[in-house]
């Protein structure tokens, strides 16, 4: 009978071997489509879709990190991040709200409502990719109105990262127009997108 070998020591054992880089990219693609589901649920009470983007964006950093968290860690960042981030998504709607009312201005033919429903349009667009840039930043115990000022100016100081993200608001539009329940997912593609802009400001 042979002699047992002994286990080769710990230091020339073999790592565990890691994923291709597809297989790690897909799974990113995998857990951003599941994350927009996450997202659109937390924004179905209306003024929580700045909370929800955060929660969502952060989520999308621990997995770019390799850091472990799911559903649970998901909701835990959704009510802290909402506290505060549900005054950001009234605001939100009362802009739009605001917009709207130029819409209709427009239509009505009132002198110089065109240019104020542009004027009006523009603001909206900018005020979304601030907001997406701010909950791409968020941590918790963050002021959401200092997120909001700083994404602002990176919003006008940065215009390549800025029509990416409008990029981003526009796909989802159209996947709502076209395909409803395809925009659920693309919501985080979105969220994912913002990460990548704001990364790529840290690195320049």
């Amino acid at each position: 009978m042979k002699p047992r070998t002994a286990p080769a020591p710990a230091s020339v054992r073999k790592p565990p071997k890691r994923e291709s880089a597809f297989a790690e990219r897909f799974a990113l693609f995998a857990e951003c489509l599941l994350t927009g589901v996450w997202i659109a649920l937390a924004s179905l009470p209306v003024v929580t879709y700045p909370a929800a983007f955060a929660a969502g964006s952060r989520h999308l950093r621990r997995r770019t990190a390799h850091v472990g968290g799911g559903w649970r860690e998901f909701v835990a960042d959704f009510r802290a991040a909402v506290r505060g981030g549900w005054l950001a998504g009234l605001f939100g709607w009362a802009a739009a709200l605001a917009v709207w009312v130029d819409v209709q201005a427009v239509r009505a033919g009132i002198p110089g409502g065109p240019l104020v429903g542009a004027v009006g349009l523009f603001a909206l667009i900018g005020l979304a990719v601030a907001g997406l840039r701010a909950a791409a930043v968020w941590e918790p115990g963050a002021s959401w109105r200092e997120l909001l000022a700083a994404a602002g100016r990176r919003t006008v100081l940065d215009p390549a990262g800025s029509f990416l993200l409008v990029g981003g608001l526009a796909v989802v539009a159209c996947s709502a127009w076209f395909v409803p329940p395809l925009a659920i997912p693309v919501l985080g593609a979105v969220a994912a997108a913002a990460l990548a802009v704001e990364e790529r400001g840290r690195r320049r």
